[in-house]
């Protein structure tokens, strides 16, 4: 399990298994509902290793880890057992609901929809370098590919919102089938008015719309529930969908869906007028502030306000052009201060939270290096700004979905010149990104100091004793990867011959599980280790362990922490190889391991140095 040791230390600091109510993900994010936010300790959990940071917003508690937030779900899931989904809480109504409703619907579309427009911005590359003729049969088979989930927007739409709602996806399909069959896109053809019960139908056009099938799905969730909560379970399997189609669709095809329509409208004629009016004020605010619409989860609400834009006039400006102004200015920003700053660490750190921004992921570089730094994020949001006036003045259009990196320039492609000022709006945050971040940053006064520092106090090494008697081996025969792989620091571990183990140092007890086959440790000059007694012995939930310590104890080297009964947790199965771990061993030039096969309590087991 190799997030294991993170996911435990989350479930700490948020107040345990118990105070969740659901937990879902997003591309970089685990979003927790949690029943009392006051048991979670945001600050704690920023320290978690692996972790990026946190937010507490829109009644979510979001913890930000990265791209591999989907490995790290599935395993959380796996380990306590959370229902998938936002649960519907008791908190008072907040706007900020609102987005996470409108951000949760849309969320597990965008892949679809970035990888559906990509093949679209392809074919207009093709298109432009005469690659291939609009007039062939190869154009027009790529292009409906491409065009599906634009088309058919509404069975998408219909099973994530039912998804969102906690109702029968199944039955929402139909309303969305309802909209777009070709007997009713047939009768609109027709251009006869068309009636329902006596009651006139106003034929729209359905096909890519938004507004109306998240209408007609949110009434159904009003429906199914309710005939639910008073059909005998004798009868629901038939019961339930049948009366919830009866009311749903009349309701849907004579007001719901109208009143879609007409929303759509409307916001059709306000794009419009931004666009002809004012076209410079919402790419250079969202240029300027994405970083903030990032940390609130606001850029998915505009994302869905950007497809309805798309839908009713076929090219986006809402999002697109603001985002890839900030992205890549954020990209910018934090590769100056891989380039200017002289902390090995920080470099190394920045240097590969650049690279993932440029590709459209900016949590990483947000959250880990610009907003502790503070100036990077200034020069960011300045940079984004300024390339965001700069596509608001040109008109740059996203004429296809896609993702806000520099390898998604193509969506820009179109009837106009979108493309040639998409490119120059990214360079434009690309340079400024740089220029400004590299002229405010200023190096944090704890690596001034390490610069200075005499080069006698920069060969310092810390020596770690075994901990517990027993054969050393290699991190690399221990079998489970977040050790083996070195992921959580270098070390070795130990078979021990018994199940006491003791201080190796003197310092502090920072950590001791609950289950108490783990405890972590900080020597008084900072050096941090991680003792793991065996592997998944977690699951034994504190059986066959006794702690001597507790969290926050001073130790002093050769102090027994922790017992544990060796031979009932063998007879249980589990493998007692217990690695010991210097977690924070990116800080030292080097970590040697003893070339001794076997160790007691005074053998130096492993030697950190600065």
């Amino acid at each position: 399990m190799k997030y294991q040791e993170m996911i435990k230390e989350i479930l700490i600091h948020i107040g345990g298994e118990a105070n969740i109510e659901s937990v879902t993900h997003c591309m970089t994010r685990l979003r927790f509902v949690l029943k009392d936010d006051s048991k979670a300790d945001s600050s704690a959990v920023k320290n978690i290793k692996g972790v990026v940071g946190c937010v507490n917003k829109g009644g979510q508690f979001q913890i930000v880890i990265g791209t591999h937030v989907a490995e790290v779900y599935e395993e959380l899931s796996g380990t306590v057992g959370i229902k998938n989904g936002t649960a519907q809480t008791k908190k008072k109504f907040e706007l900020s609901q609102v987005f996470d409703l409108i951000a949760g619907i849309f969320m597990p579309i965008v892949g679809a929809l970035a990888g559906s427009g990509m093949v679209k911005a392809i074919l207009s590359v093709c298109v432009a370098a005469n690659w291939i003729d609009t007039t062939s049969q190869t154009y027009t088979l790529l292009y409906m590919i491409s065009d599906i989930v634009f088309y058919y927007l509404p069975f998408f739409l219909a099973y994530s919102a039912a998804k969102k709602f906690k109702i029968n996806p199944y039955v929402s399909l139909i309303f969305a089938g309802m909209l777009v069959h070709p007997t009713f896109t047939g009768l609109k053809s027709a251009g006869e008015a068309v009636s329902f019960l006596g009651l006139p139908v106003n034929m729209a056009t359905y096909t890519s719309s938004v507004i109306p099938i998240i209408l007609i799905v949110a009434f159904q969730a009003i429906i199914e529930k309710y005939v639910k909560k008073f059909t005998p379970n004798a009868i629901k399997t038939f019961f339930v969908p049948m009366m919830t189609i009866l009311i749903v669709a009349p309701v849907g095809l004579i007001v719901l869906g109208p009143l879609g329509a007409i929303l759509g409208g409307y916001l059709s004629t306000f794009f419009t007028f931004l666009d002809t009016k004012a076209s410079w004020i919402v790419p250079t605010l969202v240029g300027g502030l994405a970083p903030l619409l990032v940390m609130t989860g606001m850029h998915y609400s505009l994302g869905a306000a950007q497809s309805v834009q798309r839908a009713t006039v076929g090219y986006a400006t809402i999002l697109a052009p603001g985002m890839i102004s900030s992205n890549m200015a954020q990209a910018a920003a934090t590769f100056a201060v891989s380039v200017k700053t002289k902390n090995k660490d920080l470099k190394a750190l920045a240097s590969s939270c650049a690279v993932t921004a440029i590709c459209g992921i900016t949590e990483p570089a947000l959250y880990g290096v610009n907003m502790k730094l503070k100036r990077p994020l200034y020069a960011t949001m300045l940079a984004g700004g300024c390339a965001g006036l700069y596509a608001g003045i040109t008109g740059v259009k996203a004429w296809s979905a896609g993702t806000s990196n520099i390898f998604a320039l193509p969506i820009y492609i179109g009837a106009d010149n979108s493309f040639m000022n998409a490119c120059i709006t990214v360079a434009i945050a690309l340079v400024l990104g740089f220029i400004f971040s590299w002229v405010l940053y200023k190096e944090p006064v704890e690596f001034e100091e390490e610069k200075k520092a005499e080069p006698s106090s920069l060969n310092k090494k810390t020596e770690i004793y075994a901990p517990l008697k027993g054969a050393v081996l290699p991190l690399s025969e221990v079998k489970d990867d977040a050790f083996s792989s070195e992921a959580l620091g270098k070390g070795c571990a130990i078979v021990p011959v018994d199940g006491e183990i003791v201080s190796p140092f003197d310092g502090t007890v920072v950590m001791l599980f609950e289950t108490k086959h783990a405890v972590g440790l900080t020597s008084e000059d900072g050096t941090e280790v991680l003792i793991h007694f065996g592997l998944d012995t977690v699951k034994l939930n504190g059986e066959y362990f006794t702690a001597h310590v507790k969290t926050g104890d001073k130790v002093k080297r050769g102090d027994k922490l922790i017992s544990a009964d060796l031979n009932a947790i063998q007879d249980k199965g589990y493998d007692v190889i217990t690695p010991i771990i210097i977690t924070n061993s990116n800080n030292y030039l080097d970590v040697v391991e003893t070339d001794q096969d076997n160790a007691d309590l005074q053998t130096v087991l492993l030697t950190a140095i600065r």
